[in-house]
């Protein structure tokens, strides 16, 4: 499978447009981590906690597009965009989406 945050791929066609496919998880934070990060908040740095939940989550949500993408039957997943949002209090969604296609 293709993946692809342009609208094209080099060297092939794209033969027909399958659809949307979309990936998400909602991620929540810990007690452990606001802690930790409570104290990083005061003397600065990055909070390295949050981060590896963001990576950890952004590939998840890539992987669910990717399933999703294999469900439609693609060859490619092309202009791949990925967003976030708060659900709720400490808890954000993280969605990545793209155009499924077949490719010659």
């Amino acid at each position: 499978m293709i993946l692809s945050t342009t609208d094209f791929i080099p060297n092939r066609e794209v033969i027909e447009i399958l659809g949307v496919a979309r990936g998400s998880t909602v991620r929540a934070r810990n007690i452990g981590r606001d802690i930790f990060a409570g104290l990083k908040n005061i003397v600065g740095g990055e909070i390295e906690e949050y981060t590896k939940l963001q990576a950890h989550a952004r590939e998840q949500a890539m992987q669910r597009l990717e399933q999703d993408a294999q469900r439609l039957g693609a060859d490619a997943v092309i202009n791949i965009r990925l967003t976030t949002a708060m659900v709720m209090q400490g808890a954000a969604e993280i969605l990545a989406y793209g155009t499924a296609v077949k490719l010659s």
